[in-house]
């Protein structure tokens, strides 16, 4: 007898239906109505600049969250309290705060460790020194996000590791497997299908908390809007135009990656049938 189904995969998803349905009345409503359209035109400059932030942020943030999980599973008792001690402090920083952290404080540390370091090729006239404004906003917020993200990610990847069957790591290593080819061919293969869920909603979250990087005046979505809304007053259909923007993005995305589970579910299922 066939597994029952859970009432989630039997529910007829009519909150899609209802949600396309308001999207194409809204699309209408833009395309239709000057004052939206040019509304439209504006802020979607900052589109760009948000799926910029968010894939490199991203991108970034998995790499040094992958890095922090390895180290919390290392054999080595140092690594270990550091990667704890990474991932409970930054957790438990605001985004908010930690982007005007780096981007006020962080900044301006590292050009004064940097021109500290490098002062002896600044005498000989081989390079010249850094500047705060150097740096720019855009990649502080990049950095910030990662950094902010990195910790949440970390656990995941952790989680995911820990996942895998032990008795299949001790296999490979009997073969003589070496411990990258085992983390590479046995361990990350497997822990993806735990880890691709929580992963995905990280993004989908980054997606959103994206908006933050306009406190620094990056132009992004967010920040188009504001600038368009206070000098025209438009609030009401300038900040609509946004929410509906990231909908689109955020809704669309997630929908996209539960195709993804499910085809890799369904392609797991087949192999194991």
């Amino acid at each position: 007898m066939a597994p029952a189904k859970s009432s989630g995969d039997q529910d007829f998803p009519y909150w899609l239906v209802a949600a396309t349905a308001i999207a194409v009345i809204v699309a209408v409503i833009i395309v239709s109505n000057d004052l939206y359209a040019q509304v439209l035109v504006t802020v979607s400059r900052g589109v760009w600049i948000t799926i910029f932030v968010t894939v490199v942020g991203f991108a970034l943030a998995s790499v040094l969250g992958l890095v922090v999980a390895v180290m919390s599973l290392s054999g080595s008792l140092v690594m270990r309290q550091v990667a704890r001690f990474y991932v409970e402090i930054i957790r438990g920083v605001p985004i908010l705060v930690m982007l005007f952290y780096i981007a006020f404080v962080g900044a301006p540390g590292f050009v004064f460790a940097w021109n500290w370091l490098t002062l002896p090729l600044q005498d000989a006239g081989l390079i010249e020194p850094l500047k705060v404004r150097d740096i720019s906003l855009l990649w502080r917020a990049i950095i910030s996000l990662t950094i902010g993200y990195s910790a949440f990610i970390a656990e995941v990847f952790r989680a995911g590791i820990q996942s895998v069957d032990v008795g299949q790591v001790e296999a490979a290593k009997a073969l003589g497997l070496s411990r990258w080819q085992r983390f590479r061919l046995i361990i990350m293969p497997q822990a993806l299908r735990t880890i691709l869920p929580p992963l995905g909603n990280d993004f989908v979250a980054m997606v959103k908390d994206s908006s933050l990087v306009s406190v620094l005046g990056v132009a992004d979505l967010t920040q188009m809007g504001k600038v368009y809304a206070s000098g025209s007053f438009r609030f009401f259909e300038t900040y609509s135009i946004v929410a509906y923007i990231y909908l689109l993005l955020t809704v669309g995305l997630s929908l996209a990656l539960r195709a993804l589970e499910r085809r890799l579910r369904q392609a797991e299922n087949r192999r194991g049938g």
